[in-house]
């Protein structure tokens, strides 16, 4: 889960940058917070990530504890091009550009989504 400043902007971003699907929503008013999950598909069979928006709250600070979410996707260099051609409508940045990781070959990257949590990238093959 993921506390987050601007629901509709980080639903935003986790679709319209890193291709994920918005697959259910769920507003609670009477206790101020409404929720968003995202992902590649749905659980069991994929992960997913909670985004929660609570009302009145439009910025976290990040702490010293979390270190990052990492997903593969197919083509890392591709998704590092959609977040700086989206950056400036949907936020995000790229902190590490493509590359191996050190001391392998794995393909990596770093970007940041609007609120600053740290995603690393990982290039997986389809098959």
């Amino acid at each position: 889960m993921l506390r987050v400043g601007d629901l509709q902007r980080s639903i935003d971003f986790y679709t319209q940058v890193l291709g994920m699907t918005l697959l259910r929503t769920t507003e609670r008013p009477e206790q101020k917070y409404d929720l968003a999950f995202v992902g590649y598909g749905r659980n069991p069979e994929h992960a997913e990530i909670e985004l929660t928006y609570n009302y009145g709250v439009d910025k976290y600070e990040l702490g010293s504890a979390f270190g990052h979410v990492a997903i593969g996707v197919p083509d890392v260099a591709a998704t590092c091009a959609a977040v700086r051609e989206k950056a400036a409508a949907l936020g995000g940045a790229i902190t590490r550009e493509p590359g191996p990781v050190k001391g392998g070959s794995t393909v990596i990257a770093f970007i940041t989504d609007p609120d600053g949590y740290k995603i690393e990238l990982i290039q997986r093959d389809a098959g």
